[in-house]
């Protein structure tokens, strides 16, 4: 019997930030991880977009039991039947399909699926879902756009990620309907390949700085 529960507001808000990560190499997942969270953030979202996705996803899970752990660029229902083999405790998509939907479901997987327009959330919200991700965020219109939602829908949460920088991120959060943010500004590849882990957590320490307490 699924165990499925849809994303909540509640679920989403303590989150905050939510660094959007793409790891090439798995020994780097569990540092990665440790270097954010000694920064104040509190969930990652691993991305599958390399080989090593999977793997590292399990390696955090299983080192960093502190962390919550998410699956990002969901785009078929195999990569959900994974992410669920991985214990992921949520998973993350750039669209929606009821397909997606119906298979989280399934699986008893929280997802968070990608939207860019108010036909999607209706659909989402035909479906049980209050919560979405606003993707791309500011090539669809960012701020004026959530601004614009809220009058309509004022219910409808969201989590906007795609081109939010350090610099702006909090004027999203100060939003009456966003609950948290994902970004991808807090993991520089160079700082990774360097495995300079410090690099990591002086950036997450300016992050979670400029969040209203």
């Amino acid at each position: 019997m699924s165990t499925f529960t849809p994303v909540t507001r509640d679920y989403l808000t303590p989150i905050g930030v939510m660094p959007v990560i793409v790891l090439d190499a798995v020994e780097h997942a569990v540092p990665v991880a440790e270097a954010l969270y000694a920064g104040g953030i509190k969930a990652v979202e691993i991305t599958l977009r390399t080989p090593a996705a999977l793997d590292s996803i399990k390696a955090i899970k299983k080192a960093c039991p502190h962390i919550i752990v998410g699956a990002g660029t969901i785009v078929n229902e195999r990569n959900l039947e994974e992410v669920a083999e991985a214990q992921v405790d949520f998973a993350v998509s750039p669209g929606m399909t009821v397909a997606l939907i119906k298979k989280a479901e399934a699986l008893g997987v929280k997802l968070l699926p990608g939207v860019a327009t108010c036909s999607e959330i209706l659909l989402g919200m035909e479906h049980g879902l209050s919560c979405f991700k606003l993707f791309p965020a500011t090539a669809a219109g960012g701020l004026p756009l959530l601004k614009s939602i809220y009058g309509p829908l004022p219910q409808v949460t969201f989590c906007p990620t795609g081109g939010l920088t350090i610099d702006d991120f909090d004027q999203y959060l100060a939003l009456p309907n966003v609950a948290c943010v994902g970004g991808s500004w807090l993991v520089p590849k160079a700082a990774v390949d360097a495995q300079n882990w410090q690099v990591i957590t002086d950036i997450a320490l300016r992050t979670t700085g400029k969040i209203a307490k």
